[in-house]
Protein backbone atom coordinates (compact mmCIF):
# COMPACT_ATOMS: atom_id res chain seq x y z
CA UNK A 1 0.00 0.00 0.00
CA UNK A 2 1.00 3.68 -0.27
CA UNK A 3 1.68 5.67 2.88
CA UNK A 4 3.03 9.03 4.00
CA UNK A 5 6.05 8.31 6.20
CA UNK A 6 7.95 10.58 8.55
CA UNK A 7 11.45 9.08 8.72
CA UNK A 8 12.99 12.08 10.48
CA UNK A 9 11.27 15.00 12.16
CA UNK A 10 10.68 17.88 9.78
CA UNK A 11 9.79 16.03 6.58
CA UNK A 12 7.68 13.25 5.09
CA UNK A 13 7.89 11.05 2.00
CA UNK A 14 5.26 9.00 0.17
CA UNK A 15 6.30 5.40 -0.42
CA UNK A 16 5.08 1.85 -0.82
CA UNK A 17 5.07 -0.38 2.24
CA UNK A 18 3.47 -3.61 3.41
CA UNK A 19 -0.19 -3.26 4.40
CA UNK A 20 -1.09 -3.83 8.05
CA UNK A 21 -2.62 -7.09 9.23
CA UNK A 22 -5.58 -6.81 11.61
CA UNK A 23 -4.66 -8.40 14.93
CA UNK A 24 -6.96 -9.69 17.67
CA UNK A 25 -9.85 -7.26 18.18
CA UNK A 26 -8.80 -5.12 15.23
CA UNK A 27 -10.39 -4.11 11.93
CA UNK A 28 -8.61 -3.37 8.67
CA UNK A 29 -10.07 -0.27 7.01
CA UNK A 30 -9.65 0.79 3.38
CA UNK A 31 -9.04 4.54 3.60
CA UNK A 32 -11.27 6.69 1.39
CA UNK A 33 -10.14 10.03 2.84
CA UNK A 34 -7.93 11.23 5.69
CA UNK A 35 -8.39 14.52 7.49
CA UNK A 36 -5.32 16.72 7.88
CA UNK A 37 -5.02 18.70 11.12
CA UNK A 38 -2.64 21.23 12.62
CA UNK A 39 -1.61 18.62 15.19
CA UNK A 40 -0.42 16.37 12.33
CA UNK A 41 1.97 19.09 11.21
CA UNK A 42 3.22 19.57 14.78
CA UNK A 43 3.80 15.82 15.17
CA UNK A 44 5.73 15.59 11.91
CA UNK A 45 7.98 18.44 12.99
CA UNK A 46 8.52 17.02 16.49
CA UNK A 47 6.84 20.04 18.04
CA UNK A 48 3.95 18.28 19.76
CA UNK A 49 4.05 17.35 23.46
CA UNK A 50 4.12 13.68 22.38
CA UNK A 51 6.85 12.57 19.97
CA UNK A 52 6.03 9.33 18.12
CA UNK A 53 8.79 6.79 17.49
CA UNK A 54 10.20 6.96 13.97
CA UNK A 55 9.48 5.95 11.27
CA UNK A 56 5.94 7.21 11.74
CA UNK A 57 2.86 7.38 9.50
CA UNK A 58 0.87 10.51 10.46
CA UNK A 59 -2.87 10.88 10.22
CA UNK A 60 -5.34 10.74 13.10
CA UNK A 61 -8.80 10.77 11.49
CA UNK A 62 -10.03 8.70 8.57
CA UNK A 63 -13.17 7.81 6.68
CA UNK A 64 -13.19 4.44 4.99
CA UNK A 65 -14.74 1.01 4.64
CA UNK A 66 -14.17 -2.05 6.82
CA UNK A 67 -12.15 -4.47 4.67
CA UNK A 68 -11.47 -7.28 7.15
CA UNK A 69 -11.84 -8.18 10.83
CA UNK A 70 -9.16 -9.77 12.97
CA UNK A 71 -9.75 -12.58 15.47
CA UNK A 72 -12.37 -11.80 18.13
CA UNK A 73 -13.06 -8.38 16.62
CA UNK A 74 -16.29 -6.78 17.84
CA UNK A 75 -17.25 -3.93 15.57
CA UNK A 76 -19.04 -2.93 12.35
CA UNK A 77 -19.30 -5.60 9.68
CA UNK A 78 -17.09 -5.84 6.61
CA UNK A 79 -18.33 -3.34 4.03
CA UNK A 80 -19.52 -0.75 6.55
CA UNK A 81 -18.48 2.88 6.01
CA UNK A 82 -16.80 4.02 9.21
CA UNK A 83 -15.06 6.87 10.98
CA UNK A 84 -11.62 6.02 12.35
CA UNK A 85 -9.81 7.87 15.13
CA UNK A 86 -6.20 6.79 15.54
CA UNK A 87 -2.93 8.14 16.85
CA UNK A 88 -1.09 7.85 13.56
CA UNK A 89 -1.41 5.60 10.53
CA UNK A 90 -4.19 7.48 8.75
CA UNK A 91 -2.23 8.87 5.79
CA UNK A 92 -2.18 5.55 3.99
CA UNK A 93 -4.25 3.28 1.76
CA UNK A 94 -5.20 1.07 4.73
CA UNK A 95 -5.11 1.30 8.51
CA UNK A 96 -5.65 -1.29 11.27
CA UNK A 97 -7.40 -0.08 14.43
CA UNK A 98 -9.43 -1.51 17.34
CA UNK A 99 -12.75 -2.54 15.83
CA UNK A 100 -14.72 -1.36 18.87
CA UNK A 101 -13.65 2.25 18.26
CA UNK A 102 -15.18 2.48 14.77
CA UNK A 103 -18.27 4.64 14.28
CA UNK A 104 -20.56 4.13 11.26
CA UNK A 105 -20.72 7.15 8.94
CA UNK A 106 -24.18 8.69 8.47
CA UNK A 107 -25.49 8.28 4.94
CA UNK A 108 -25.57 12.04 4.29
CA UNK A 109 -21.80 12.48 4.75
CA UNK A 110 -19.37 11.81 1.91
CA UNK A 111 -15.89 10.53 2.72
CA UNK A 112 -14.04 13.90 2.72
CA UNK A 113 -16.60 15.56 5.01
CA UNK A 114 -16.64 12.52 7.29
CA UNK A 115 -12.85 12.31 7.48
CA UNK A 116 -12.55 15.95 8.53
CA UNK A 117 -15.45 15.91 10.99
CA UNK A 118 -14.49 14.27 14.33
CA UNK A 119 -11.58 16.27 15.70
CA UNK A 120 -12.76 19.76 14.83
CA UNK A 121 -16.41 19.28 15.70
CA UNK A 122 -15.75 17.28 18.87
CA UNK A 123 -13.30 19.96 19.99
CA UNK A 124 -15.91 22.63 19.32
CA UNK A 125 -18.74 20.83 21.09
CA UNK A 126 -16.55 19.88 24.06
CA UNK A 127 -15.37 23.49 24.34
CA UNK A 128 -18.73 25.18 24.02
CA UNK A 129 -21.01 22.75 25.83
CA UNK A 130 -18.87 20.83 28.32
CA UNK A 131 -16.32 23.51 29.24
CA UNK A 132 -18.01 26.78 28.31
CA UNK A 133 -21.59 26.07 29.37
CA UNK A 134 -22.94 27.85 26.29
CA UNK A 135 -26.63 28.78 26.48
CA UNK A 136 -28.90 29.51 23.53
CA UNK A 137 -28.94 33.21 22.70
CA UNK A 138 -25.44 33.92 24.00
CA UNK A 139 -22.78 35.68 21.93
CA UNK A 140 -19.58 33.90 20.89
CA UNK A 141 -16.46 35.40 19.35
CA UNK A 142 -14.44 32.80 17.45
CA UNK A 143 -10.78 33.59 16.77
CA UNK A 144 -9.15 31.86 13.80
CA UNK A 145 -12.63 31.38 12.40
CA UNK A 146 -11.40 30.49 8.92
CA UNK A 147 -9.49 27.41 10.11
CA UNK A 148 -10.75 23.90 10.67
CA UNK A 149 -11.54 24.25 14.38
CA UNK A 150 -12.81 27.79 13.85
CA UNK A 151 -15.31 26.83 11.14
CA UNK A 152 -16.48 23.84 13.16
CA UNK A 153 -16.98 26.13 16.17
CA UNK A 154 -19.08 28.49 14.06
CA UNK A 155 -21.21 25.53 12.95
CA UNK A 156 -21.61 24.06 16.45
CA UNK A 157 -22.26 27.41 18.16
CA UNK A 158 -24.98 28.42 15.71
CA UNK A 159 -26.55 24.95 15.94
CA UNK A 160 -26.70 25.44 19.72
CA UNK A 161 -28.57 28.72 19.24
CA UNK A 162 -25.71 31.18 19.76
CA UNK A 163 -24.87 34.31 17.79
CA UNK A 164 -21.34 34.26 16.36
CA UNK A 165 -18.78 36.94 15.54
CA UNK A 166 -16.02 35.41 13.41
CA UNK A 167 -12.50 36.84 13.57
CA UNK A 168 -10.15 35.83 10.76
CA UNK A 169 -7.03 37.22 9.15
CA UNK A 170 -8.12 37.49 5.50
CA UNK A 171 -11.29 38.44 3.60
CA UNK A 172 -11.46 34.94 2.13
CA UNK A 173 -11.40 33.29 5.55
CA UNK A 174 -14.05 35.71 6.83
CA UNK A 175 -16.26 34.83 3.86
CA UNK A 176 -15.91 31.14 4.72
CA UNK A 177 -17.00 31.83 8.31
CA UNK A 178 -19.99 33.87 7.20
CA UNK A 179 -21.03 31.10 4.82
CA UNK A 180 -20.75 28.63 7.72
CA UNK A 181 -23.29 30.65 9.73
CA UNK A 182 -21.49 33.48 11.52
CA UNK A 183 -23.66 36.56 11.98
CA UNK A 184 -20.76 38.96 11.46
CA UNK A 185 -17.04 38.87 10.74
CA UNK A 186 -14.11 41.08 11.68
CA UNK A 187 -10.40 41.30 11.02
CA UNK A 188 -7.76 41.03 13.72
CA UNK A 189 -6.86 44.73 13.87
CA UNK A 190 -9.30 45.92 16.55
CA UNK A 191 -10.87 42.85 18.10
CA UNK A 192 -12.02 44.50 21.35
CA UNK A 193 -13.86 47.37 19.67
CA UNK A 194 -15.43 45.14 17.01
CA UNK A 195 -16.69 42.67 19.61
CA UNK A 196 -18.06 45.27 21.99
CA UNK A 197 -19.88 47.14 19.23
CA UNK A 198 -21.35 44.00 17.72
CA UNK A 199 -22.48 42.54 21.06
CA UNK A 200 -23.47 45.90 22.56
CA UNK A 201 -21.12 45.74 25.50
CA UNK A 202 -19.13 42.50 25.43
CA UNK A 203 -19.37 38.90 24.28
CA UNK A 204 -20.34 35.97 26.49
CA UNK A 205 -17.64 33.60 25.22
CA UNK A 206 -14.35 33.83 23.39
CA UNK A 207 -13.13 30.67 21.65
CA UNK A 208 -9.39 30.87 21.02
CA UNK A 209 -7.46 28.21 19.08
CA UNK A 210 -4.87 30.80 18.01
CA UNK A 211 -3.22 32.48 21.02
CA UNK A 212 -0.62 35.12 20.32
CA UNK A 213 -1.32 38.84 20.13
CA UNK A 214 -5.12 38.52 19.88
CA UNK A 215 -5.46 36.99 23.35
CA UNK A 216 -5.24 40.22 25.35
CA UNK A 217 -7.82 42.26 23.37
CA UNK A 218 -10.09 39.22 23.12
CA UNK A 219 -10.07 38.82 26.89
CA UNK A 220 -10.93 42.52 27.28
CA UNK A 221 -13.87 42.03 24.87
CA UNK A 222 -15.71 39.78 27.37
CA UNK A 223 -18.74 41.06 29.23
CA UNK A 224 -19.24 40.66 32.95
CA UNK A 225 -19.12 36.94 33.77
CA UNK A 226 -17.72 36.13 30.32
CA UNK A 227 -15.73 32.96 29.62
CA UNK A 228 -12.48 32.71 27.66
CA UNK A 229 -11.93 29.22 26.21
CA UNK A 230 -8.27 28.36 25.55
CA UNK A 231 -8.06 25.67 22.84
CA UNK A 232 -4.62 26.04 21.29
CA UNK A 233 -1.86 28.22 19.94
CA UNK A 234 -1.89 28.02 16.15
CA UNK A 235 -0.06 31.36 16.03
CA UNK A 236 2.96 29.63 17.55
CA UNK A 237 2.92 32.00 20.52
CA UNK A 238 1.58 31.13 23.97
CA UNK A 239 0.24 34.41 25.39
CA UNK A 240 0.53 35.74 28.92
CA UNK A 241 -2.89 37.03 30.01
CA UNK A 242 -3.25 40.00 32.36
CA UNK A 243 -4.90 38.47 35.43
CA UNK A 244 -6.37 41.81 36.48
CA UNK A 245 -8.58 41.54 33.39
CA UNK A 246 -9.77 38.15 34.60
CA UNK A 247 -10.58 39.58 38.02
CA UNK A 248 -12.36 42.61 36.58
CA UNK A 249 -15.98 41.89 35.69
CA UNK A 250 -15.67 38.36 37.15
CA UNK A 251 -14.38 36.78 33.97
CA UNK A 252 -13.28 33.13 33.71
CA UNK A 253 -10.45 31.54 31.71
CA UNK A 254 -11.15 27.89 30.86
CA UNK A 255 -8.74 25.30 29.50
CA UNK A 256 -10.02 23.00 26.73
CA UNK A 257 -7.95 19.85 26.16
CA UNK A 258 -10.34 17.66 24.21
CA UNK A 259 -7.59 15.35 22.93
CA UNK A 260 -6.38 14.16 26.32
CA UNK A 261 -9.93 13.98 27.66
CA UNK A 262 -11.10 11.81 24.76
CA UNK A 263 -8.36 9.24 25.39
CA UNK A 264 -9.37 8.76 29.02
CA UNK A 265 -13.16 9.07 28.58
CA UNK A 266 -13.82 6.77 25.64
CA UNK A 267 -17.52 6.11 26.33
CA UNK A 268 -18.17 9.82 26.83
CA UNK A 269 -16.18 10.62 23.69
CA UNK A 270 -18.28 8.25 21.61
CA UNK A 271 -21.42 9.95 22.93
CA UNK A 272 -19.90 13.37 22.18
CA UNK A 273 -19.11 12.36 18.59
CA UNK A 274 -22.61 11.02 18.04
CA UNK A 275 -24.05 14.23 19.50
CA UNK A 276 -21.88 16.31 17.15
CA UNK A 277 -22.97 14.23 14.15
CA UNK A 278 -26.62 14.79 15.09
CA UNK A 279 -26.07 18.51 15.70
CA UNK A 280 -24.10 19.43 12.56
CA UNK A 281 -25.48 17.64 9.52
CA UNK A 282 -23.93 20.03 6.97
CA UNK A 283 -20.23 20.41 7.83
CA UNK A 284 -18.10 22.61 5.60
CA UNK A 285 -16.70 20.63 2.67
CA UNK A 286 -12.91 20.32 2.81
CA UNK A 287 -10.49 20.86 -0.02
CA UNK A 288 -9.13 17.54 -1.25
CA UNK A 289 -5.61 16.64 -2.37
CA UNK A 290 -3.94 13.39 -3.45
CA UNK A 291 -1.71 11.60 -0.97
CA UNK A 292 1.37 12.84 -2.86
CA UNK A 293 0.52 16.41 -1.81
CA UNK A 294 0.96 15.59 1.88
CA UNK A 295 4.39 17.25 2.28
CA UNK A 296 3.16 20.59 0.91
CA UNK A 297 -0.17 20.41 2.76
CA UNK A 298 1.54 19.83 6.11
CA UNK A 299 3.90 22.75 5.53
CA UNK A 300 1.02 25.05 4.60
CA UNK A 301 -0.86 24.04 7.75
CA UNK A 302 2.15 24.62 9.96
CA UNK A 303 2.59 28.13 8.57
CA UNK A 304 -1.14 28.98 8.58
CA UNK A 305 -1.38 29.31 4.81
CA UNK A 306 -4.62 27.31 4.56
CA UNK A 307 -8.30 28.03 5.08
CA UNK A 308 -10.88 25.50 6.20
CA UNK A 309 -10.22 21.78 6.33
CA UNK A 310 -8.17 19.55 4.04
CA UNK A 311 -8.55 15.86 3.20
CA UNK A 312 -6.02 13.58 1.54
CA UNK A 313 -7.33 11.01 -0.91
CA UNK A 314 -5.15 7.84 -1.23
Amino acid sequence: MRAVVCEEFGSVVVREQDPPEPGPGQALVDVAAAGVNYVDALLVHGRYQIKPPLPYVPGTEVAGTVAALGPDADGPAVGTRVLVSCFGGGFASQVAVPAATLVPIPDHLDAPRAATFPQSHCTALFALHERGGLASGETVMVLGAGGGVGLATVKVATALGARVLAVASTPGKRELALAAGAEAAAGPDDVKTSAREWSQGGVDLVVDPVGGALADPALRALREGGRYLVIGFASGEIPSLPLNQVLLRNRTVVGVDWGAWSLTHQAEQRALLNAALDLVTDPVAPRTHPLDAAPAVLEDLLHRRTAGKIALIP
